[in-house]
């Protein structure tokens, strides 16, 4: 094993051997060397490769002509690095040059006009780079993923700066950053030593304007109505939204001050029809039948509150300070109506069965039938989430000569989000009495469950309740549920480096850097049952709370009912606001004594790193061949800490539920070496090879040191651990980063004046120590024996030992893929067809992993096999119009689960078409005004996840319809 890991080592020291010591004409320095993009300026993002300055008749350099040279190119890539308002095929070519710049192997996308990038949203526009997609959730496209590796595998940057996330784990939901913000992303798929923060799969560094890279002021405004084809499904809710935000930047005293503003004042609707299964059991003839689904209709609203401030002082060539300051205040709120129909799993008000008759049958699995004395749960439920994101990024440059330089770069990141999940139930009587509904179902071909129960829930005889006794284990009438889940989370860097630049030799610089960053974060969940202080009962019944209230006059919505599940062939039911009840008292809240989490959900995890870097840029030649890149070593020393809590029961004597707090923490130390190199191989044409060792830090909810114990009474006596009384689930504050050698292999044609390019790709990644989420350990419950056991019970035990359920490092494998990708204007093949082009990539991914021994393979979260995106675009005198057309296939990936967290499970293959028309006046009254007019999931796709690889058993349904979006921008 050890030698495998030395591979990469021995390919990276050869590689450099070659470069420095083979028959080599050195090219001269750069004073921005391209792909060392960390948030740094234009020229870093996109300098031309130096030519070599030679005199004729000896062959060396001429020092004076490189520096002539440099001067001409760094002139050049600040050119490049300005925003461009010539719609998407200038988009599309200041991308290109993004890429080909580079001195690694990126995707990248350009503002296509002040403040508008091309997409619906950020996260909507980086899925329709090569090789990466995002997942949906909520209707909006929200997550990434990176050669098939999900969001926990790569990380996001601002302007170079490590980015918090909002979620209880690392991946960052991209649907939080205004795409007004930006001039351009650049996705690094390949790492180099002086990018810190940097994922495996793959950093996305968002860049924001520089005001200094201009040369005069402007602004834009844009103005948008947005709404969805879906009418509004829950009251409270709405369909139709806007989007106001605005770019300013301007430049003082000569050039030598500047300043970028920016305001976002969105609000977005999402209509959303949703279906959760419970599962499928077997009938008595062994086919597969629904066992239940939870239905609501979903009115969605995010409002948004963003603004960007950035402040750059550049008084001589040789100093440059930039402020950028941010700040997102993210506001979402969701009226959920509809009803919880047990159906397979459920049970009369005996505990026998339901009666079940089926009807039609195909293939093992029951389409159609009718079950009887059902009593079904009516739901109003609301969520409310509210996020708010700070970023300070202080950037500084400064140049003692022509050979020194340094960069001083202070950052904190900083996220806080507060959760309301609020549940509350009604019915026509408690714990299944009442009358009974007679409940036919169908199932669809598009995993859609039509429903038709045979009673009327609009009635003014339905009432608070339990209608489930869902409580009754606890011993209280749980008439609804509170989810409280809070997040926060912070990084606080400061990263020092220093530069040389050569004018002979192979490398044109060297850099040498260090690190420090800190980051902490917290995820508490108060989660609390309801029950209901007033009604036929008292709080001194048991169980705890009356069995049923009235539902008050002031909480009903119009006339006391709505219709949100029509669309699945249910009829009206009662519709209430659950905030007025809470507000005025009408629930009383039980606190998280009995609370259905079996693991404490309260954490914080601490996490210091300490990074020194070194890296080597070189500009050079073998033979005839030029050569450009990096060769680099991070080292991350890495000091983490968890705490969290055990529960236990009868603690000194009480009748609750005790959390007793417990902590871990784990020291480790990574040598992450890279190597990038780009050989001209012909005009135009490059290959270029990657090597690196990388690594994805541990899910921080999996690094929770909280520990969730259980005990059946019924294994009391048992003796064997595996079936034992005592068992648990939790997290491991000692877990270890995933590691990985990653090699990638790129033979990119790029077109005169970078008007298209060509590209086909290969990469591999050998993954090590990757984190089994689930692994059993054997472990001593000895020290709970007295929570969970009094005296004569212990006696019986028959062994302190079980299996506890926890996350370890005993997985191995490989992800290995191809990329194909076209960017043309059709002119370059005929031309009448000026003005029409095409932008298409098609990427193929296999994974394999196993877990410790067992040979089984599983698949990598986020992975799809296929990936394919095409764009067709046509634009001419101001007009301009596009189609674009995503697919990825089915995928293992994270919905929301209890409290907030995320849970695994397959989601079908996802094929979305978008479109867009536009038209920008260049001249008369309306000059500099472009009217846009786009719509998203045109073709109405759903958002279907499946269980044990079948798309029948469906257990999370939901359909968002088309979206539209009627924008008017004005450019001054």
């Amino acid at each position: 094993m050890q030698l495998k890991r030395n591979v990469l080592a021995m390919a990276l020291a050869s590689s450099l051997g070659v470069v420095a010591f083979g028959t080599v004409h050195a090219a001269p320095a750069s004073s921005a060397q391209a792909g060392n993009v960390q948030g740094g300026s234009a020229a870093q993002a996109t300098t031309v490769p130096a030519q070599t300055a030679t005199n004729a008749d000896t062959g060396t350099t001429s020092k004076a002509a490189a520096r002539k040279r440099i001067q001409e190119e760094a002139k050049k890539a600040k050119v490049m690095g300005a925003v461009v308002v010539s719609g998407y095929a200038s988009s599309l070519q200041n991308s290109i040059m993004l890429q080909r710049y580079s001195n690694n192997i990126v995707e990248a996308v350009s503002a296509e006009q002040i403040g508008k990038l091309p997409g619906i949203s950020i996260a909507d526009t980086l899925g329709r780079l090569p090789g990466l997609a995002v997942q949906t959730l909520n209707g909006r496209p929200q997550v990434l993923t990176i050669h098939g590796f999900g969001p926990d595998f790569s990380t996001a940057l601002v302007d170079g700066q490590e980015q918090v996330s909002t979620g209880n784990n690392r991946g960052v939901q991209f649907d939080q950053y205004p795409s007004s913000w930006f001039g351009n992303v650049i996705v690094h798929i390949t790492p180099n030593a002086d990018l810190v923060g940097q994922g495996l799969a793959g950093t996305v560094n968002m860049r924001t304007i520089r005001p200094l890279e201009h040369d005069h002021s402007f602004g834009a405004v844009n103005v948008a109505y947005n709404w969805d084809q879906l009418a509004e499904l829950s009251p409270g809710g709405s369909n139709s939204g806007q989007d106001i935000n605005g770019i300013f930047v301007d430049q003082f005293a000569h050039h030598t001050f500047g300043v970028t503003l920016g305001v976002d004042l969105q609000s977005v609707p999402t209509q959303i029809q949703h279906q959760a299964p419970w599962g499928y059991p077997t009938d008595s003839a062994g086919d597969l039948y629904i066992g239940g689904s939870k239905n609501y209709g979903i009115s969605d609203n995010l409002n948004r509150t963003a603004l960007l401030t950035t402040f750059q002082w550049r008084p001589s060539k040789d100093f440059d300070s930039t402020l950028i300051l941010t700040y997102d205040n993210f506001r979402e709120s969701q009226q959920n109506k509809g009803m919880e129909f047990p159906l397979g799993y459920g049970a009369q008000a005996s505990g026998a069965p339901l009666p079940f008759t089926p009807g039609s049958v195909s293939n093992g699995f029951v389409n159609t039938g009718t079950f009887g004395d059902v009593y079904p749960v009516i739901r109003n439920d609301f969520n409310w989430f509210h996020s708010k994101v700070y970023n300070i990024n202080w950037r500084n440059k400064l140049r003692f000569n022509e050979d020194w330089s340094a960069e001083i770069n202070v950052g904190y990141s900083r996220a806080n989000r507060q959760s309301v999940q609020l549940e509350t139930y009604s019915e026509y009587g408690y714990n299944r009495t009442g009358p009974t509904s007679t409940v036919g179902f169908s199932e669809l071909g598009d995993g859609m469950l039509m429903l038709n129960p045979s009673l009327n829930y609009a009635s003014n005889q339905i009432v608070l309740t339990d209608p489930q006794g869902w409580g009754a284990g606890s011993n209280i009438v749980q008439a609804g549920y509170a989810n409280l889940p809070n997040t926060e989370d912070y990084i606080g860097n400061i990263n020092l480096s220093l530069k040389r630049d050569f004018e002979d030799g192979p490398f044109s610089s060297a850099v040498l850097g260090f690190n420090r960053a800190t980051r902490n974060k917290t995820y508490t969940n108060n989660g609390d049952y309801l029950t209901l202080p007033n009604g036929t009962e008292t709080l001194a019944t048991n169980p705890i709370g009356a069995q049923t209230a009235p539902i008050p006059g002031g909480a009903l919505y119009g006339n006391g009912s709505c219709d949100p599940l029509a669309w699945m062939g249910i009829g009206p039911e009662v519709c209430y606001d659950p905030l007025y009840l809470l507000n005025n008292n009408d629930y009383y809240i039980y606190p998280w004594s009995a609370s259905p989490s079996a693991q404490p959900p309260n954490w914080s995890v601490r996490q210091n790193t300490y990074v020194p870097y070194f890296q080597l840029n070189i500009q050079s030649r073998v033979g005839a061949v030029p050569v450009r890149g990096n060769i680099g070593i991070q080292i991350s020393a890495t000091d983490q800490m968890s705490t969290g809590g055990h529960s236990v029961a009868g603690l000194n004597g009480a009748s609750r539920l005790q959390e007793v707090p417990v902590s871990g923490s784990t020291k480790y130390t990574r040598y992450l070496p890279s190597l990038n190199l780009i050989f001209g191989i012909a005009r135009n044409t490059d290959l270029r090879f990657s090597a690196a060792r990388v690594m994805a830090r541990p899910r921080m909810d999996e690094m929770n040191a909280g520990l969730g114990v259980s005990g059946n009474i019924t294994l009391l006596p048992s003796t064997n651990p595996n079936q034992a009384y005592f068992s648990a689930s939790g997290g491991n504050p000692q877990l270890l980063p995933t590691m990985a050698d990653n090699y990638n292999l790129s033979l990119e044609h790029y077109f005169d004046q970078n008007k298209g390019y060509l590209q086909f790709e290969g990469y591999f990644f050998q993954l090590h120590d990757y984190i089994n989420p689930s692994a059993a350990i054997l472990y001593n419950f000895s020290a709970f024996e007295p929570y969970y056991l009094d005296a004569s019970q212990q006696a019986q035990l028959g062994t302190p030992y079980g299996i506890m359920s926890g996350p370890v490092n005993n997985g191995h494998g490989y992800v290995r893929g191809l990329q194909a990708v076209a960017s043309l204007p059709l002119d370059l093949i005929l031309r009448p067809l000026e003005g029409f082009g095409i932008n298409t990539s098609a990427n193929y991914t296999k994974s394999s992993i196993v877990y410790g021994e067992n040979p089984t393979p599983v698949t990598v979260p986020g992975l799809s096999k296929w990936v394919l995106s095409s764009t067709v675009y046509y634009q001419h005198d101001g007009f301009q119009a596009r189609v674009s057309d995503t697919y990825r296939s089915s995928f293992l990936g994270e919905i929301s689960g209890l409290g907030a967290t995320r849970v695994l499970q397959t989601i079908q293959g996802e094929h979305t078409i978008d479109a867009q028309v536009s038209y920008a006046f260049s001249s008369g009254r309306f000059k500099n005004l472009t009217l846009i007019l786009q719509g998203s999931n045109l073709n109405d796709a759903l958002f279907k996840t499946f269980q044990n690889n079948d798309p029948r058993q469906v257990i999370f349904w939901e359909r968002y319809g088309r979206y539209y979006s009627l924008q008017a921008s004005y450019r001054f």
